[in-house]
């Protein structure tokens, strides 16, 4: 399979990456602006890794993720849009600058890579799309003061999903949108300091990748609470 991650230099994505790698038949294109880790992990798969180091809010970033994709002659199989970007501040005082860069790389950068990857994703067998949100952006969940900004950014991504699953119908592509819990990450300590969460990025990037193989047989559209905790 040929297969794409985006915020894949640590964290849930990164651990996704390498759970990928562990099939030898898989290409993966792993996105990150941090080369540190993907460099070391390149030295063991120098085979079906690639890496693309580069902001994806820059069109050339995008730009090269297709031309690797087309040179390869393949289509992308997986894309799942991990990367994400957070503040915590109160709501009067998140700056017009802080807002447009949460929604540039939590919606923007989702919404342009999936329009910029269309024409090598479902060519021949079915691909799918995972967009991956938070629970903080689902409707009825528990918000916290701090993240006006990150949660309705990723409420926004969960609104993208259902309308891109209606739109590629017939394109022989699924969309789908994991709305994760909490996992003991960098954000989430940036998020609730000194809080510890039940699970570690390697278990959530398990889910994710058994899910990103095999949910698209059941699922397309849906917004799916990844969480051990109620609402």
């Amino acid at each position: 399979m040929f297969i794409v991650v985006t915020g894949a230099s640590k964290g849930i994505g990164l651990e996704i990456v390498k759970q990928f790698l562990a099939d030898d038949e898989n290409t993966v294109v792993a996105v990150a602006r941090s080369s540190k880790e993907l460099t070391n992990l390149y030295k063991s798969h120098p085979d079906n890794l690639i890496t693309v180091f580069g902001d994806l809010n820059k069109t050339p970033t995008q730009n090269r993720i297709l031309t690797i994709v087309k040179n390869k002659k393949a289509q992308v199989d997986v894309l799942i849009n991990n990367a994400g970007t957070i503040t915590v501040k109160a709501f009067e005082k998140i700056t017009t600058k802080e807002l447009q860069y949460i929604y540039a790389t939590n919606v923007f950068v989702p919404f342009l890579l999936i329009q910029k990857l269309l024409p090598v994703l479902g060519k021949k067998n079915k691909s799918h799309i995972i967009n991956i949100s938070s629970m903080g952006g689902v409707q009825g969940s528990s918000k916290f003061p701090g993240l006006s900004a990150y949660s309705s950014s990723k409420a926004a991504l969960a609104g993208l999903t259902e309308c891109l699953a209606e739109e590629f119908k017939g394109k022989n592509i699924s969309v789908n949108c994991l709305a994760l819990g909490s996992v003991q990450t960098e954000m989430l300590g940036k998020a609730f300091p000194g809080y510890k969460a039940p699970l570690q990025p390697k278990q959530m990037a398990n889910f994710i990748v058994d899910f990103a193989l095999t949910g698209h047989q059941y699922f397309n559209g849906k917004i799916i609470p990844v969480s051990s905790t109620t609402p």
